[in-house]
């Protein structure tokens, strides 16, 4: 079963590598990584998608917060949590298919944010699931490239007490 993990860690050289490293050395396959600044300065946000069972997730969470500047890791996959990524994609598109592309982007509310002479770059925010279909309806127009960051994910509702007390320690 695939798991989205949250890790609150601080802001300093080798915390991604620690961390990476522990999942190799477990040989746990990381099926994508997001990192980013938090809204507390000198602290950032890792998103982990892996896959395990509830033992082996609920292990690897403790071996994650037990290494030096890792805040907290939870697991939000059984909790509702709003879950998104973002891809850019460069599609073959002659003047004559933009019409065409412009309404299957206009459809997944992504949008085009670059226009070359036979190719256009689409960018789309969503679900996985969304993300891939997108990507499946332009492969007959020729996809050139794909970048994708992978999911992030935030828990729905107030910010949980218990993290809001780790982060500000």
């Amino acid at each position: 079963m695939r798991h989205t993990l949250v890790a609150a860690v601080e802001d300093k050289p080798g915390v991604l590598n620690r961390m990476v490293s522990l999942f190799r050395r477990r040989r746990y396959n990381i099926e994508s990584l997001a990192v980013g600044h938090s809204e507390t300065p000198g602290i950032s946000r890792m998103t982990f998608v892996v896959e395990g069972d509830d033992r082996v997730i609920e292990q690897l969470k403790k071996q994650l917060e037990k290494l030096v500047n890792v805040i907290e890791v939870r697991d939000v996959t059984g909790e509702p949590a709003v879950v998104r990524e973002l891809a850019l994609v460069r599609v073959r598109a002659v003047p004559e298919q933009r019409g065409e592309v412009a309404q299957l982007v206009e459809l997944y509310r992504a949008k085009v944010v670059d226009v070359d002479h036979d190719s256009l770059m689409v960018e789309v925010t969503g679900t996985e699931e969304k993300v891939n279909h997108l990507i499946t309806l332009l492969e007959p127009f020729g996809i050139e490239e794909v970048v994708r960051t992978g999911p992030v994910a935030m828990v729905r509702g107030a910010r949980p007490k218990e993290f809001r007390i780790n982060v500000l320690k």
